[in-house]
Formats: C-alpha cells, sequence, structure tokens
C-alpha cells in the first residue's frame, strides 16, 4: 500500500530546481517539473512505471540495486551514474544523489539528478579526437614518430617500426632512445632540434642541410642518409613540423620519414615521384597540425573547466577554470596546483584519494570544495584521468564542473526535510494524546461493568465472611467450656451446659459447612483476582514498549473486560488458531480488539452472536471480529474510519474509536479489512505482520 505524501512535502520537492524523483522501491510517487522535463514524461505517466523504468536497459539493474540498497541501508550512498533513455528515445547520462527518509512507518527514497551528458561529450569527444589523432598517424604509411618538449618519443607507427627494425615498445618505455634507430652515436633528430628551438631562417645547421617546408608553415624538411637504417644505410627524405600549445609554446614536433634511397640510385625514378611524396607528407602533416588545434579550440570553448596537470603544475588549462577559479588576466598555466585547495589536509587528502585509482589506470569521480583565487569557496566535482599509464610524467587530464548551486539546493532541501520531520513529530505527539484520551474514555465507559462482575464475588465472599464469624463465635465459646471442664471434675450443671451449646452450634452441620464456606470464598477471591489480571493485561501498564505477545492471550484478557457489555447482548464462540509471537505494541493492539467487540454488541439490535477467530498467513497474524447485527450501508462503511463519524446517539460515542483503531493499525504496518451488508451484519479482519512494521520509528513510541 502507497504512502501518502504530505502537501508541504510535495511542495517542497516540487520547488527544488534540480530534477527530484520519490520513489518506494518499485512505484514512482513524485516527481518534480525538473524530472518531467529531463525525462520528457508528465507525472501521470512515471507514477504509472516502475522509478527504473526509465533507464537504459544497461543501466537499469544498476539503477534497481541501487533504490534497494538506499532503503535497506541507514548511511547515506555516494552518488552514482545512470544513463536515462527519455520519452523521445535520447540518451542522457545523470549522476544520482539519493536519500531515504520515512514517513508513517514507510521509507522512501528521494533522488536527487545532475544531467553530466555534457561532460560524457566532452570525454567522448577527447577521447575520440585521440584515437583519431592517433589512428592517422599509426595507419599512416608513411613512417612516422612524434617527440614531446622533453624529446621522448610519445608515438612510432608501424612504417616507422618497420623502416628502422626498432620496435616502438622499447621507445616508448625508454628502453631505446630515437637517434639509436638512425645515427651509430648520439646526436639530435630534426624533430629535436625543432624542439629545441635550433632552426630559424633557412634552417642551416652545420653540415646538415635542412630547409623551410615551402608547405607546411614551421616545417622543415630534408634530405639526409642513414648509416644506422636498413643494411647498408638509407637516404630518407625528412619532414618535421612543431607542435605547439595554445599559447603556441611548443610542446613537441612529429617527423615523418621517407626512404629514398631508390631515387639516388635511380634519379629520374625519384624525380618522378618526388611531387607525390611531398604532397602526401603535406598532406598528412597538415592533418596532424589541423587536428591539434581543432583539439586545442575545443577544449579553450568546452563548457567544464579543462586542465593538464604535471609535477604539481596546471601545463594546460582553458577559459571556463579559469573563470571558475578567477583568475582574471592572469594564466593559470605554470601555477602549482597546491594553489586550488583550502589548505594543506585537503590537499594531501585528495592525492590520497586519487593516487590508488589513477595508478592503476582508472579514471577518478571525485567531490571536494575548492578555494578561488578571490579566497572563495566553491564545490567541485572533477574527472581525472592519466594521459598515458605507460608514461607517468605524461600528466595528468581533470574535468572540474561547479557544483556550488547543486550543494545549496540540497542544503535546501536537507532544511525542508528537517521542518518536515518536526512536524510529523508533532503530529505522532498529538495522535498519541489522542490515542490515550479515547483509551481513558473507553476504560470509564466499562468501568460499572467491571464494577459489577468485582462485586458479585465480593458480595458472596462478604456473606460467606459473617457466617463464618459466627461459627467462629460459638466455637470459641464452646472451647472455654471445654476448657473449664478440664481444669476441676466437671460439675453436671457445666455437663449440661456443653451439651446444649454442641446442639445450639451443631457440630455435624458446621463440618460440613465449613469447607463449603472456604471453597465458595477461595472461587469468589479467585475471580476477583481473574478480572484484575485480566484489566492488567488489557492495558499493559507494565508493557508500553514493543514486545512479542501473544495475540490470543490479549483477545483473551480483552472479552474478559468488555464481557458484562457484551453477555446481555450476544453469545460469544471462538475460533482462535495457533499463532506465532507477535512483534507489537501489546495494549494499543488490545484496545483495537475492545472497540471492535464493543461496536458489534453495539450493533445487536437484541440477543445475537460474535465470533472471534483468529489465523496465521505467511507472515501475517489475522485477528476476525464479525458479529450478526444490523450491518452497514455502503454510505456509512466508506466513511466509518473517518474521525469523529459515529452513527451513535449524541453521548454515546466519539467517532475515534474506529479513527485510532486504523492508525494503531497502520503504525504496526498492517491494514484492516471490513464486510457488511445492511442485515447481514459485519465483519472486521485486522492483519498484523509477525515480525511488526519494516522499520519501526524508534521502536514506533508506544504513546
Amino acid at each position: 500500500m502507497s504512502p501518502m505524501l504530505p502537501a508541504d512535502f510535495v511542495a517542497a520537492i516540487a520547488a527544488v530546481s534540480a530534477p527530484t524523483l520519490v520513489h518506494a522501491g518499485t512505484e514512482v510517487l513524485f516527481a518534480n517539473a525538473a524530472m518531467q522535463r529531463l525525462l520528457g514524461y508528465d507525472l501521470p505517466a512515471l507514477q504509472a512505471m516502475r522509478f527504473d523504468a526509465w533507464a537504459t536497459p544497461e543501466s537499469r539493474q544498476a539503477l534497481h540495486h541501487y533504490g534497494l540498497r538506499c532503503l535497506s541501508e541507514s548511511d547515506e550512498l555516494p552518488a552514482a551514474e545512470a544513463a536515462a533513455q527519455t520519452a523521445s528515445g535520447a540518451v542522457r547520462y545523470l549522476e544520482l544523489n539519493a536519500r531515504k527518509v520515512c514517513f508513517e512507518g514507510s521509507a522512501l527514497v528521494v533522488m536527487t539528478c545532475q544531467d553530466l551528458s555534457d561532460i560524457r561529450h566532452v570525454q567522448t569527444s577527447l577521447l575520440d579526437l585521440s584515437r583519431v589523432l592517433h589512428q592517422i598517424i599509426e595507419n599512416n604509411p608513411v613512417a612516422t614518430f612524434v617527440i614531446d618538449a622533453e624529446h621522448r618519443v610519445t608515438q612510432w607507427n608501424v612504417a616507422c617500426a618497420t623502416l628502422t627494425g626498432l620496435d616502438a615498445t622499447d621507445l616508448t618505455l625508454g628502453l631505446r632512445e630515437a637517434w639509436q634507430a638512425f645515427y651509430p652515436e648520439r646526436q639530435p633528430l630534426l624533430a629535436d632540434l625543432l624542439v629545441d628551438g635550433l632552426l630559424s631562417g633557412d634552417g642551416g645547421q652545420g653540415s646538415r642541410p635542412y630547409r623551410p617546408s615551402a608547405l607546411i608553415r614551421n616545417a622543415y624538411e630534408a634530405e639526409e642518409f642513414f648509416p644506422a637504417v636498413g643494411e647498408g644505410g638509407r637516404w630518407l627524405y625528412l619532414t618535421a613540423a612543431p607542435l605547439t600549445d595554445g599559447q603556441g609554446k611548443v610542446v613537441g614536433a612529429i617527423e615523418t620519414l621517407q626512404d629514398v634511397t631508390a631515387r639516388r640510385l635511380a634519379e629520374e625514378e625519384i624525380k618522378r615521384h618526388r611531387n607525390e611524396l611531398e604532397a602526401t607528407v603535406a598532406q598528412r602533416s597538415a592533418e596532424l597540425l589541423n587536428m591539434h588545434q581543432e583539439l586545442g579550440a575545443f577544449l579553450e570553448n568546452a563548457s567544464v573547466g579543462i586542465i593538464s596537470t604535471a609535477k604539481g603544475h596546471i601545463t594546460f588549462s582553458n577559459k571556463k577554470f579559469a573563470e571558475m577559479f578567477e583568475f582574471g588576466e592572469q594564466s593559470p598555466v605554470g601555477r602549482s596546483t597546491r594553489e586550488l585547495f583550502r589548505d594543506d589536509a585537503a590537499f594531501e587528502g585528495l592525492g590520497r584519494v586519487a593516487y590508488p585509482v589513477l595508478s592503476q589506470g582508472q579514471s577518478l569521480m571525485h567531490e571536494m570544495e575548492m578555494r578561488t583565487q578571490q579566497s572563495g569557496c566553491l564545490w567541485v566535482q572533477m574527472i581525472a584521468y592519466v594521459a598515458d599509464i605507460n608514461n607517468p610524467t605524461a600528466g595528468t587530464w581533470w574535468l572540474l564542473q561547479d557544483r556550488s548551486e547543486v550543494r545549496r539546493v540540497q542544503a535546501e532541501l536537507q532544511q525542508n526535510f528537517e521542518r518536515i520531520q518536526e512536524t510529523n513529530a508533532q503530529l505522532e505527539d498529538a495522535q498519541n494524546q489522542l490515542l490515550q484520551s479515547e483509551k481513558m474514555a473507553s476504560i470509564g465507559q466499562l468501568a460499572a461493568g467491571v464494577a459489577h462482575e468485582i462485586n458479585n464475588p465480593i458480595g458472596f465472599v462478604s456473606s460467606n465472611l459473617g457466617t463464618l464469624r459466627r461459627y467462629v463465635e460459638g466455637m470459641l465459646k464452646l472451647l472455654q467450656s471445654y476448657e473449664r471442664a478440664g481444669l476441676e471434675p466437671p460439675a453436671p450443671a457445666l455437663r449440661e451446659e456443653i451439651r446444649r451449646q454442641r446442639e445450639e452450634l451443631d457440630m455435624d452441620f458446621l463440618a460440613e459447612d465449613l469447607p463449603l464456606l472456604l471453597s465458595e470464598s477461595d472461587d469468589g477471591l479467585v475471580r476477583v483476582k481473574k478480572i484484575v489480571q485480566d484489566l492488567k493485561d488489557f492495558s499493559r501498564v507494565d508493557q508500553a514498549d514493543w514486545q512479542d505477545a501473544d495475540i490470543n492471550a490479549g483477545l483473551d484478557s480483552t472479552l474478559n473486560v468488555v464481557m458484562n457489555e457484551v453477555k446481555y447482548k450476544a453469545e460469544v464462540r471462538k475460533d482462535y488458531a495457533a499463532l506465532p509471537l507477535v512483534r507489537c505494541l501489546a495494549a494499543q493492539l488490545n484496545q483495537v480488539f475492545m472497540n471492535l467487540i464493543v461496536n458489534a454488541a453495539h450493533a445487536i439490535p437484541e440477543r445475537g452472536l460474535i465470533t472471534l477467530s483468529t489465523r496465521h498467513a505467511d507472515d501475517w497474524v489475522c485477528v476476525s471480529v464479525r458479529d450478526t447485527g444490523s450491518g452497514m450501508s455502503p454510505e456509512v462503511a466508506r466513511r466509518i474510519f473517518e474521525p469523529f463519524f459515529t452513527t451513535k446517539p449524541v453521548g454515546k460515542g466519539t467517532g475515534l474509536g474506529l479513527s485510532l483503531s486504523f492508525s494503531i493499525v497502520k503504525k504496526h504496518g498492517g491494514r484492516i479489512e471490513l464486510e457488511s451488508e445492511p442485515g447481514q451484519g459485519t465483519e472486521f479482519k485486522v492483519w498484523i505482520p509477525v515480525k511488526g512494521p519494516q522499520q519501526p520509528p524508534d521502536e514506533q513510541s508506544a504513546g
């Protein structure tokens, strides 16, 4: 049975700007307008589907488990990600933050969503651009290699490995150096000279005839003999171009090598192919440069902050990052990453979190508070990954998104939750006071009947005690006469007195009557004791907390308390099944049974039958109270549990008995079923879970 959400709670969720959804494990109870816009479904459509039905098939099971974990665990869960399929078929990537709340004994989940699709798009685009660049170089039939600003080889394609016989792995791992593929002893390659800025103007470098490329800006070319390449050496046509970042700083170089030995051996053949070769090299180099420029433009204009770090310093940053951290006109590049944190503890804390993840080549997702250059603070969600797991010096890429507004919304939502919980506590206190008042009113109505039940046995015990007093007084006089006769020889007059007293006492009758008097008195006192015990069991004044109770025994004790209300109106039949002990507030359930039994008696106009039955089904017990009274019309049955609704004359009922009974059963996680027809009697079935409610609040206050 789905819980009814309080109006102020629904209003609080509706006012949240972030997409927010409330569910109870399987069904959607409420979704605010932002959530409806995000998914493309209106509220009735969302409520008609399972709460995880809007997830893509790949994310649905994980989302389902996440929802169940939130319901079953008391601690707040970390954020999770899921892919949502909107009504239009589009896929959106979401970050989920879920929190469990409880209303009227039912656990609910409030889930706030953050659309990460733009971040995912940036990540995918970065990876795609990187893959495209790598594939262009790797699949280039021209031998090509790339070095970084530290002269380390970052890519050595298959054609280059085939040409030189030097495996790319040896170079990228640092086991060999690039010059060893071309020279017998160390000397710089054309790409090395470009990185070091040693070429300018006509490009002359001693005896090595490097010249500016006529096709590619800032590129250089040459033909050179390399004795270490192949058998007997090879003539290679070289083209190298610098790779620059967004600020024009040289961060590496790309060099292509073509074997032109055949041309040297056959000049005419080489001349015929020269233009084709130069055009091919120019085209490939231009593609690489264009790709690098496009990548730089994409990073610079991304909607999230992007930086690259190495050795504790920022090596790249885009405009969004500078805006987020208030660098103004200053460039973040070259600044220490420590400046972005509040203190050393925060800086070192991120290191402890990031190192175990990034060192394994995995991406890191983390959220923390950081410091801007103007001493302000903002909450940042970061995604980080190592640029090259095989090259620790390649640095780390960081995608940063400002989450300050989301945090503010979450704090506002938390305040609303606390206000609602306080209101619920006040309502529960009021209900408990009303419950206690109704209990006292019920006990007051039963007081006359209970007094009558106690007065009957007390009356004949009192009568028996008067008779016993007369018997004892006569026997004491007789004993005194016996004592006088024992002290001196009995005179005839004394003997006559003793005989006369024995006849007056009728000792034979006393011998028979005394045991009967004592037995009747004992029976009367036992009846009084049982009535008092039943009253105690009914009220459970010494057991007001949640406990394992015998429902059959509670039903019996309640019946004994109200018997004076019932015995003149109806015969009571019992049909009890063997029941397990039930986790409950026994005194409150006894009050429910009392209301149902007394109402059944009041519904019988003359003489009828009340049947009390119990049964056990799976993890539930059922208590049935059926009468042969006048029954109810459909209109009365629909309103029977409303507060202050009563069919009794003025002054005969408050109209709260069944309403409070309904609340008590609901507090226990149970339900009340009603079957009634006019003239055919009425049956109430009370279903109570054996183990109690799923999570009794504070073992639910007994009230």
